[in-house]
């Protein structure tokens, strides 16, 4: 086997140059010993076929995928030892489709006009699909290589992007829309591109609130959110008032970076927060606090964060974009698929991604969860991976936007949200990943532009947005 080839699906060498049993790479057959027969061929045939350039391609990707899942050569060794050598590549081939995807691939490598990228992504449960495609090799497939960095909390990923140190990022929904119409600081054209996720946010409060169910009690007390420009904020905003609260008045709303909810929470500097997940579900299992009401209750399928680039980026790099793009589309759909759920939770625990006891991840991505109460719940959407950034989803967070004044002048909503809201531009990338590989079926292509939404028991029809806000008394428009 030459030097530079080593085959992650066989178990006597060890492909990732940890300590161990290691061949010394001159003679193939003493890295089959103790192999059946069947696995000493398949792995000959692999040996023979890797001086093709796609076989070199595919074998680096089942590399990203195996240290994702084991992460270290010694499980690696042990599980194929235990299972063989086919059955290690069928697992592999769960979350790599490469006969189906081949073609796809090699037309998303030509010619790319910048292939090593800078992606920003918040350690939190929702950028899972961006973490994912780095640990299991996503962007490598489609000829990039993708630095993905932790970024501590929204206002520094922002900046990131607007200064040029982020060629894309996971963001919030609202983010970009505000970035484009440089609400609360200076801004620059930003386009969403796919949901990265939907649901997975909740209402959490301390301990100590256990008598306080009902959002008519919480006036006078305090609560986070990650962001102003959030998901988070808007449907804190909107639950409360609908219990009759002003949440400029009656409560107040901080922002508190994600990685400290926790620990304000058990400080009791904040009462309670509306935040993303792992936070929510650690408040749990730190026992500070207990989940009072899963966001998915409010809106389900709700969009929470984007993957978002610059329009700058889009038109200067059209075909990386394309390849981009079409890397997290199809690490959402691998995420979405509930037999990945379990490995993706592991895959991202580790301290370079979101440094987090792989339980609370798993509870979260598989949704059997304690809330907290003394009860274990089962919502297997308590997070979900639904890609379309639908425009109606857009025209609701600027509507929000309107409603509680951080927009002040009137706008055309259905152009501006197509202006940055790519929908159209990702439902094609999207139909032509599902044409290419058959374990793809999105769910949330709609039959139309602008479908109507259920949001919090009234019908949001987005092409009416000012009948819509008119249904409210508490608002800050007018």
């Amino acid at each position: 086997m030459s030097t530079h080839f080593k085959d992650p699906l066989n178990p006597n060498i060890d492909a990732w140059s940890e300590c161990g049993e290691q061949s010394n790479g001159s003679n193939p057959n003493n890295e089959y010993a103790g192999l059946s027969v069947e696995d000493r061929s398949l792995l000959e045939k692999r040996r023979i076929d890797s001086n093709n350039q796609d076989a070199v391609v595919a074998r680096a990707l089942e590399s990203s995928a195996l240290k994702g899942i084991f992460g270290s050569d010694l499980s690696r060794r042990s599980f194929i030892r235990r299972v063989g050598v086919g059955t290690a590549a069928a697992l592999v081939a769960q979350f790599f489709p490469f006969s189906s995807l081949q073609a796809m691939a090699e037309d998303a490598r030509k010619n790319i006009e910048k292939k090593k990228l800078k992606i920003g992504f918040v350690p939190i449960t929702c950028a899972t699909p961006i973490v994912v495609g780095h640990a299991l090799g996503f962007y490598q497939k489609y000829g990039l290589d993708v630095e993905i960095i932790k970024t501590a909390g929204w206002a520094v990923s922002r900046d990131n992007c607007l200064n040029g140190n982020y060629d894309g990022s996971h963001l919030l929904f609202p983010m970009p829309q505000a970035m484009s119409l440089e609400l609360g600081s200076s801004g620059a054209p930003w386009r969403i591109v796919s949901n990265v996720n939907t649901n997975g946010q909740a209402i959490v409060l301390g301990n100590q609130h256990r008598d306080k169910r009902d959002p008519k009690t919480w006036k006078g007390m305090r609560f986070a959110v990650p962001f102003e420009y959030s998901m988070h904020n808007f449907l804190l905003r909107m639950y409360v008032a609908e219990a009759g609260l002003d949440p400029d008045r009656d409560i107040q709303i901080r922002v508190v970076p994600p990685p400290e909810m926790v620990a304000n929470l058990r400080a009791e500097n904040v009462d309670g927060y509306l935040a993303p997940d792992p936070f929510c579900q650690r408040a749990v299992f730190d026992g500070v606090g207990f989940i009072h009401k899963l966001t998915m209750e409010l809106w389900n399928q709700h969009p929470c964060c984007v993957f978002s680039t610059s329009e700058r980026f889009i038109s200067e790099n059209p075909n990386t974009f394309i390849a981009l793009s079409m890397a997290v589309l199809e690490a959402t759909a691998m995420a979405e698929l509930p037999e990945n759920r379990a490995a993706f939770a592991d895959a991202m625990a580790p301290r370079n991604y979101l440094n987090q006891p792989p339980e609370v991840l798993r509870q979260i991505l598989t949704g059997i969860f304690p809330d907290g109460l003394g009860d274990v719940r089962r919502v297997p959407d308590r997070i979900s991976f639904m890609p379309f950034p639908s425009q109606s989803m857009s025209i609701w967070v600027l509507s929000q936007m309107k409603r509680w004044g951080y927009i002040e002048e009137d706008i055309n909503y259905q152009d501006t949200s197509r202006e940055i809201c790519l929908s159209s531009k990702t439902e094609e990338l999207m139909r032509g990943l599902q044409k290419e590989n058959s374990e793809i079926a999105w769910s949330d292509l709609p039959e139309e532009e602008h479908p109507v939404l259920d949001i919090h028991g009234k019908r949001f029809d987005p092409t009416d947005v000012d009948g819509y806000l008119s249904t409210f008394d508490i608002r800050r428009d007018g």
